[in-house]
């Protein structure tokens, strides 16, 4: 059943942390879906997250400890003591709690460490904390299904319900050989169908195995995921041994960072913020942009300056100022975003820079003639066709221009390692906003003979 968390509820749900009511808490909230109990507890007070918490059983404490908000997540997780800490990582995935505890100072990472009963799970955390978190290996949980080349179907099957106690999806199984090297895949379909004597090498498919080296940078493992279209990849170290998988729902845990690191570059944010983020972090992430920004609005200010004699023979120039700014602006954000999208998902657009270009331009010249036309007919009826033509003249040259610059600025960016995102944001902005004034007036006295 579908559950909609209400202001009612809340407010019963609130009573009956105050009263420690656990028959309440069984009724309404343990049977619900994991998701909705991290939903529920991400709206309610330290103490009532404690309490619904461990009220779950162990199993569906992992899964809402994952589905909780990641700023509600690391203010509970921290609000545990070493012991309680060691006891949910070892519910967790291997990755998931390598994600949680890398969060934590060295100090504290040994001392959680250390209070862990199970040694597997410990070790297979400290495995996993030694790599990059932005690499395969970072990325990757080193719980999965592996047969042996030799082993026979019934001693497979009796080793794979040994193995699957520790993993929650199993979506293929991995078959290596006596150096726990990678050689191919094995459908369960086609182990459970097969006659008990028949050796695991006369079944698996040793062809276009796909796998991912822990090295290989999360880019790449977002790319392979998307291309050969896989719910899970192996993850193989530089010997070829297997040593973890990456699943889909950590992609997509990728891909939302991405696009939110991206978002927040686009708007001229510098550093990852969040709703908890200090004033001071809030605005040194913004402030650099917003001296661009500044330095780019002083520059204008000169540009327009310098045409001043010209202003003031013809005032009514300077009352299109702001419709010049504001289609440069759009029209090169427009150029940059789509150059920016196409770099998102793995495409090098720098060797077919001609043909983007060319593409760009024609559509730049489509809707500069449409628009320029659009102003010259406003300042008809209005009588005034000279300053028509100069802002018409100017509107279709500026736009042309910063569709070039938005295209181009992203691909150059990205070929020299610089995050295209800056490029739909303040730094495309204000670089169009000065060459557009600067068009303008250089048309508007070009064609008043001033």
């Amino acid at each position: 059943m579908r559950f909609d968390l209400t202001k009612e509820f809340l407010e019963e749900l609130n009573r009956a942390i105050h009263n420690q009511d656990q028959n309440w808490i069984r009724e309404n909230i343990l049977e619900l879906h994991y998701a909705d109990i991290a939903e529920i507890i991400d709206n309610v007070q330290m103490d009532g997250a404690r309490f619904i918490y461990f009220s779950l059983s162990e199993d569906t404490q992992a899964d809402v400890l994952m589905e909780l908000d990641e700023e509600v997540r690391d203010r509970f997780f921290n609000s545990l003591s070493s012991k309680e800490m060691a006891g949910q990582l070892e519910n967790l995935d291997s990755d998931d709690a390598a994600d949680i505890l890398g969060e934590l100072s060295e100090e504290k990472i040994q001392e959680v460490i250390s209070q862990m009963e199970d040694d597997e799970a410990a070790e297979d955390i400290v495995d996993l904390l030694n790599y990059d978190e932005d690499t395969a290996g970072g990325l990757m949980q080193k719980e999965f299904i592996q047969a042996k080349l030799d082993w026979p179907v019934n001693r497979c099957l009796v080793e794979l319900r040994r193995q699957a106690e520790d993993v929650e999806k199993v979506y293929t199984i991995y078959v290596v050989d006596d150096y726990n090297k990678l050689v191919g895949l094995l459908s369960l379909k086609r182990l459970l169908f097969a006659d008990p004597k028949t050796k695991i090498r006369d079944l698996y498919n040793a062809k276009n195995v796909i796998s991912l080296k822990t090295s290989d940078e999360s880019e790449e493992v977002v790319r392979i995921i998307e291309k050969y279209d896989l719910v899970a990849v192996p993850v193989v170290d530089l010997q070829g041994k297997l040593v973890g998988r990456i699943t889909i729902d950590d992609v997509v845990d990728i891909i939302k960072e991405e696009a939110d690191r991206d978002f927040q570059l686009a708007s001229g944010i510098s550093e990852k913020i969040e709703l908890n983020s200090s004033v001071w972090r809030i605005s040194r992430a913004r402030l650099p942009w917003l001296i661009i920004g500044m330095l780019g609005g002083i520059l204008g200010a000169q540009v327009i300056s310098g045409f001043e004699v010209g202003i003031s023979q013809v005032p009514a120039l300077a009352f299109f100022i702001p419709l010049i700014t504001a289609m440069g602006g759009n029209v090169g954000v427009q150029s940059s975003a789509i150059v920016v999208q196409s770099l998102a998902k793995g495409n090098d657009l720098f060797g077919t820079v001609r043909t983007r270009l060319a593409k760009e331009t024609t559509v730049a010249l489509l809707n500069g003639v449409m628009l320029a036309t659009l102003v010259y007919g406003i300042a008809y009826l209005f009588g005034n066709i000279q300053l028509g033509i100069v802002v018409s003249v100017s509107l279709f040259v500026v736009i042309f221009f910063a569709a070039i610059f938005g295209t181009l600025i992203p691909l150059l960016l990205d070929r020299y390692n610089i995050d295209p995102a800056l490029a739909t944001g303040p730094f495309v902005t204000t670089l169009n906003d000065v060459l557009g004034l600067f068009i303008y007036f250089s048309v508007g006295m070009l064609l008043y003979h001033m």
